[in-house]
């Protein structure tokens, strides 16, 4: 199916939009790290040119993919029931359960295309690392695993983390993207605000 059909489609539906109004409803990830103890990390910053980096906190799948791969059965009533969406938990708790043999990861909180920065919403413990942006259908990272946008967004703009900080300019380079690269696949990204247990 043609990607512009599909971001439409997804655009229409309520999951996607976010009332102003309405409470936003936090997901929650268990990711591996990626940072510089990891054997490809110098290779990826010579290939990505993103200097600044002291670790990778991203919803990408091939930097940071879900600590739990396989889905249980017994997952299906805490997970998000959408397609490219079923490493999200809508139950922290049991994740925690799940996870919690599990020493090097990182236990995320996010929120998938919000109209505003999440504040209330946000349970204690997690801290805001930053905006992502993933493509719409396999979770590549179009500021950390896309080779850059020139023009959209600057590697300078992104922080050790390889996220934006500031929510406007988050959305900016979300529409930018689909304006200036309607042919890219990549291009066409989901908004993640990004906060991490500590």
């Amino acid at each position: 199916m043609d990607i512009e059909v599909v971001w439409q489609e997804l655009s229409a539906t309520p999951k996607f939009r976010q009332s102003p109004k309405r409470m936003m409803t936090p997901w929650f990830i268990a990711t591996e790290k990626f940072d510089p103890t990891d054997a490809g990390w110098k290779k990826y910053i010579a290939w990505s040119g993103l200097v600044q980096l002291d670790e990778v906190v991203s919803l990408d799948s091939s930097f940071c993919p879900t600590i739990l791969p396989e889905i249980k059965p017994e997952y299906w009533t805490r997970i998000v029931n959408e397609d490219f969406m079923l490493g999200f938990f809508t139950d922290l708790e049991y994740l925690r359960g799940e996870i919690s043999g599990i020493q090097r990861k990182n236990l995320l909180c996010v929120f998938r295309n919000p109209p505003s920065h999440p504040i209330s919403e946000v349970p204690l413990g997690f801290e805001f690392v930053g905006y992502d942006l993933t493509d719409i259908q396999t979770s590549t990272s179009a500021l950390t695993n896309c080779g850059g946008f020139p023009g959209v967004v600057e590697n300078s703009e992104l922080s050790k983390k390889g996220l934006l900080q500031e929510f406007e300019r988050a959305q900016r380079v979300q529409a930018d993207l689909r304006r200036l690269h309607p042919d890219e696949p990549h291009a066409y990204c989901h908004l993640w605000a990004i906060f991490r247990y500590s």
